[in-house]
């Protein structure tokens, strides 16, 4: 039977829990058994503990003669400085570096209830780090440790909006607890709603260990953080799944301040268009949110935002909560058959 699985940290125990795909509103579109992906049981990580080891930036000015015709070779020596592997109490999970204070953006069911984590480094050298915050309902968590010295080398965020089907990826983490690992392959859909998140769709091959890690273009950009797999067996088939990094940042930015976590919130429920046509037919409109204010009424249909063309509910929720509390948005809707444009500011979540 097709499952629904998260990418669990190599040799943890099992996250479980009963999920539905749900279609913005629109009603249930599948429900899925969420499976513990079968993972070989993680090598020991040797503690280096000398301080004349330090994550110190690796040259990435790579020869050009030499790797002319491997693009995927200078994506992955770009973004393997900035890959952590996270130790915890039952396995092993990744990470990313995201600042040089020692900020690291992992997936909250890599760190789970814990409070403390060994973070290695791409040169071997480790340290303990603490666990700042987690959001369960974007498996979203952030990792904080001291530098003490070391230049850490954050990695370099991609806009999503740029993200698109058919370009090449590349993700990077510790399956099966083999750190350090690269795969490849292409990003296989944008705008995925999977357990309500927005997701980017990969068939770069992740297995569990990977959680927590980047999914990265070929300019060694951060596109994704490596989350899901859809598995009938336990292993990677093929499809992936990265939760988008403009979401995993929004989440993350209010983890680090200290805030309760609140996602943009149009405020519809939505349903495939009663003509056949593409888009999110509004349903229903709910009281004192960001769509009553802006004049959106039952029975429209939002065939874009912000000039990006809205397929059905699901890709219209991704591209809401893709941005902050707070954003404006510029909605194509058809209203009796004229499309027009609305104008709307993202209420939240709270």
């Amino acid at each position: 039977m097709l499952a629904l699985a998260t990418v669990a940290a190599s040799g943890l125990t099992a996250w479980l829990v009963a999920t539905n795909v749900q279609n913005d509103g629109a009603g249930e579109v599948a429900a899925v058994t969420v499976d513990d992906p079968t993972s070989a049981a993680a090598p020991q990580t040797a503690e280096i503990t000398s301080d004349s080891v330090a994550s110190a930036p690796v040259d990435t000015a790579l020869s050009a003669e030499i790797f002319e015709n491997e693009p995927f070779a200078v994506a992955a020596a770009k973004i393997r400085p900035s890959v952590v592997q996270l130790q915890l109490a039952n396995g092993l999970g990744t990470g990313v570096i995201i600042d040089a204070d020692g900020t690291i953006l992992t997936a909250a069911h890599v760190v789970g209830n814990a409070s403390d984590v060994r973070v290695t480094f791409f040169d071997g050298s480790s340290v303990d780090g603490v666990v700042v915050g987690t959001h369960e309902p974007t498996d979203v968590a952030v990792v904080r440790v001291d530098p003490g010295g070391r230049q850490l080398v954050p990695a370099p965020l991609a806009d999503g909006d740029n993200v698109q089907v058919g370009q090449f990826a590349v993700a990077v983490g510790s399956p099966f607890g083999f750190d350090q690992t690269v795969t490849a392959g292409i990003i296989s859909a944008v705008d995925r709603v999977v357990n309500t998140v927005s997701m980017v769709q990969t068939d770069a091959p992740i297995n569990p260990g990977n959680s927590g890690g980047p999914l990265i273009n070929l300019q060694g950009e951060v596109v994704g953080i490596n989350d899901l797999i859809f598995t009938e067996d336990g292993d990677s088939s093929g499809v992936g799944f990265a939760i988008s990094i403009d979401l995993a940042m929004i989440v993350a930015d209010q983890l680090i301040s200290g805030e309760d976590v609140q996602l943009a919130r149009l405020g519809v429920e939505t349903t495939q268009p009663s003509n056949g046509s593409a888009g999110a037919q509004i349903s229903q409109v709910f009281a004192n949110t960001a769509a009553e204010s802006s004049g959106l009424e039952v029975g429209d249909i939002v065939t874009s935002v912000n000039g990006d063309a809205t397929r059905g509910s699901g890709e219209l929720r991704a591209q809401v909560i893709d941005n902050p509390p707070g954003t404006p948005l510029t909605l194509t809707v058809v209203r009796d058959g004229q499309p027009i444009s609305i104008d709307v500011t993202l209420g939240a979540t709270g």
